[in-house]
């Protein structure tokens, strides 16, 4: 089935939301109708071929007094899950009676299998049949829903001649149908910039970035992909079908079982339902409900392949506070042991989408040997990920723990326009903890963003599309791992840089005089006048004292001499009033070692700068050469000195506009007078 057979479908089930729920809800509420009724219409579909075997059955096992009648009635359904009551959708159709139908339907929802159960209630659709029965519209949707006009199962309807009037729809169709469904209900409603739908065309890049590399090395063997944010199920359906294929073209037998995680109830049900579906009860188990980053539902479990959208530009703040609050969060899955300190890889809260990439590496399969091949993972993320974040902060050492343990393959810019509700620049992250020896050190930087075709028609925001062809192109780019237009290559450490902090000593005059004095005994405690008057006994006079250091002995000492002991507040104070900053003074001692002067630095003379990795002669090569020339009284807090890295994307593949030409220039020149002149004389002319 085409884009354009799932479209006609879609639109028939948005069309019935239309014709018989607008006077009962608002639009935004549709959805809570509608998305439910499509998945239990699925499933009854594809139970239809074996009611009456279930059936049977059930009576069989009731009258023998059988109670656990799971696994029988699963094997006489040909699927994992089944449904006892016994009518069908299509038989409600019969009931006239709106409190009879009401009746009837409940117990046709309460006649499925314990694991379809759940997935009624998370969409809470029990809550709609008192609504719907009131305006009497359950029978219409009913009807609409079960239309001969449309086909929801998994086998196509055939005219009397025997030729195929309605297509059957696969599982892939199917849950393609259901993300439209989804995409025409969030752009209605106006989803926040996080709620960005993978599109099938991206989603099949990723799968062919993680798969191709090692196509060669498939086995016969067991395989776990996993999607930490999987929505509807859309990205696990495809690497699912990708990896099958390759096994198929290299001759081999691979059982793949899919795992996944989603926090909205919704889509977890579609995604649980759309696992249902594919005949294996095992596979739904396999969806969790909940938080990825507060409830992981695979603490111990590791992975071969794993792909992502997460939220991009959303708050994280509600699972930070479940995990203990920034300063309390101990998951081992975010502090991280690294090069002999202890990094921090908790990003922003109003930002978590790095988090979900590093809950993936530590995921990964260790790369051991052949039997332990190690794991292959492909994120999309936005363009905040690359550079956001300082040195020492999350967001920098996740891209410093990531790029210095040599796990970032490549990073694949993707054309604009590219997701049904945002047209921001988006990224694919290309990431494996066992790297081809060609690509050891090494971090490649694709540019694809001219790579795609044209939309005939918007959907929502997404104007163009990636053709297999298109895609193919891009993995060939990714694969060739060549210098050219398109594509860079960097070592690890292009990426990174130390923070240093420069600073400069304080200077300090000092002057105590008469009026200063007078003030400061009138606003502070009469316990400090007593060191006031000693201090203008030692900076008192005609002009500024420019040496602190000279000061402060002598005032110590004269303190010394009468036994008065001042906290570090009350120095402060007289600071304050008594001194100021002079560029022309002497700088103030810190302290004397052995190894010479330390200043006291002043903060308001404080910087930072960026010094590249690769910098030739490192930090104090380009402290001599950028700093010292111009502030020879600077030095580096070698303590403050921190390890960041950014990626900057743009600035590696900038082309500059070409220059004009004076010919150029000067013809714009010469009809700009003209127009000018033109104007002018209209206007004259126009006079009386």
């Amino acid at each position: 089935m085409n884009h354009s057979q799932h479209s006609t479908i879609a639109s028939f089930i948005w069309n019935i939301a239309d014709d018989l729920l607008r006077d009962v809800y608002v639009r935004g509420k549709y959805r809570d109708v509608i998305l439910p009724l499509t998945v239990i219409r699925r499933l009854d579909a594809v139970l239809e071929p074996t009611k009456e075997a279930v059936l049977k059955l059930n009576a069989q096992l009731d009258k023998a007094g059988i109670a656990n009648k799971h696994g029988a009635l699963c094997e006489a359904a040909g699927q994992a899950f089944y449904n006892t009551f016994r009518y069908t959708l299509r038989d409600l159709r019969a009931r006239a009676k709106q409190q009879q139908l009401k009746a009837d339907f409940e117990a046709y929802l309460d006649g499925f299998s314990p694991n379809v159960q759940e997935i009624l209630d998370k969409f809470k659709f029990r809550n709609q049949l008192t609504t719907l029965v009131e305006a009497d519209i359950l029978g219409g949707l009913i009807e609409k829903f079960t239309s001969n006009d449309t086909n929801l199962g998994p086998k196509p309807v055939y005219d009397q001649d025997g030729n195929i009037r309605l297509p059957g729809l696969d599982n892939h169709a199917m849950g393609t149908i259901f993300e439209e469904l989804v995409r025409r209900f969030n752009e209605e409603n106006n989803e926040e910039a996080g709620e960005h739908w993978t599109p099938r065309d991206v989603v099949r890049l990723m799968a062919q970035l993680i798969f191709m590399p090692i196509a060669g090395d498939i086995r016969d063997a067991t395989y776990r992909v996993y999607d930490g944010a999987c929505g509807t199920g859309g990205m696990l359906t495809v690497a699912e079908e990708t990896l099958q294929q390759l096994a198929k073209d290299h001759r081999k037998d691979v059982s793949i079982h899919l795992f996944g995680q989603e926090i909205n109830p919704e889509t977890y049900a579609i995604c649980k339902a759309d696992m249902l579906l594919k005949g294996e009860g095992q596979a739904a188990d396999n969806v969790k409900y909940g938080s990825t980053l507060s409830s992981d539902g695979f603490l111990t479990m590791e992975f071969d392949f794993m792909l992502s959208n997460p939220p991009y530009g959303k708050s994280w703040k509600t699972d930070l506070e479940r995990m203990g609050g920034k300063g309390d969060l101990q998951d081992p899955r975010f502090t991280v042991q690294h090069r002999g300190e202890e990094l921090s890889l908790v990003t922003r809260s109003s930002d978590g989408q790095l988090m979900f990439l590093v809950n993936k590496l530590s995921k990964m399969v260790p790369a051991t040997g052949r039997k332990a091949p190690g794991s292959r993972i492909a994120e999309v993320h936005n363009g905040s990920s690359l550079f956001t974040g300082d040195a020492g902060q999350g967001e920098s050492n996740i891209r410093r723990w990531i790029i210095e343990n040599d796990w970032l393959e490549a990073i694949i810019a993707l054309p604009l326009n590219m997701f049904y509700n945002t047209g921001i620049a988006t990224y694919i992250w290309v990431l494996t903890n066992r790297k081809p020896a060609h690509r050891k050190g090494k971090v490649q930087l694709v540019d694809a963003t001219s790579v795609y075709q044209p939309l005939r028609k918007n959907l929502g925001k997404k104007n163009c599309v990636l053709s297999p062809e298109q895609i193919q192109q891009t993995v060939n780019m990714f694969l060739a791992f060549e210098e050219t237009e398109q594509s860079k290559l960097f070592p690890n450490e292009a990426f990174g840089y130390w923070k240093i902090v420069v600073e400069r000593p304080l200077r300090l005059a000092v002057h105590v005089t008469p009026e200063k004095l007078a003030a400061f005994r009138k606003t502070t405690d009469k316990k400090l006048h007593k060191p006031a008057d000693l201090l203008a006994g030692v900076a008192g006079g005609s002009k500024p004292h420019t040496d602190f250091n000279v000061v402060q002995q002598q005032f110590e000492a004269a303190l010394k001499k009468v036994d008065i002991k001042l906290r570090a507040t009350d120095l402060k104070a007289l600071c304050a009033a008594f001194t100021w900053k002079d560029e022309a003074a002497e700088p103030v001692v810190k302290k004397r070692t052995k190894e010479g002067i330390e200043f006291e630095p002043d903060a308001d003379l404080r910087d930072t700068e960026q010094v590249p990795l690769l910098e030739d002669g490192g930090i104090e090569a380009f402290f001599k050469r950028e700093v010292l020339p111009h502030v020879p009284d600077a030095w580096i807090d070698h303590t403050k000195t921190q390890i960041g890295y950014e990626i900057s994307f743009i600035r590696h593949f900038y082309k500059p506009a070409p220059l004009r030409s004076l010919e150029e220039i000067r013809a714009d020149i010469v009809a700009i007078q003209a127009e000018a002149e033109g104007l002018i004389d209209g206007i004259v002319g126009g006079r009386t």
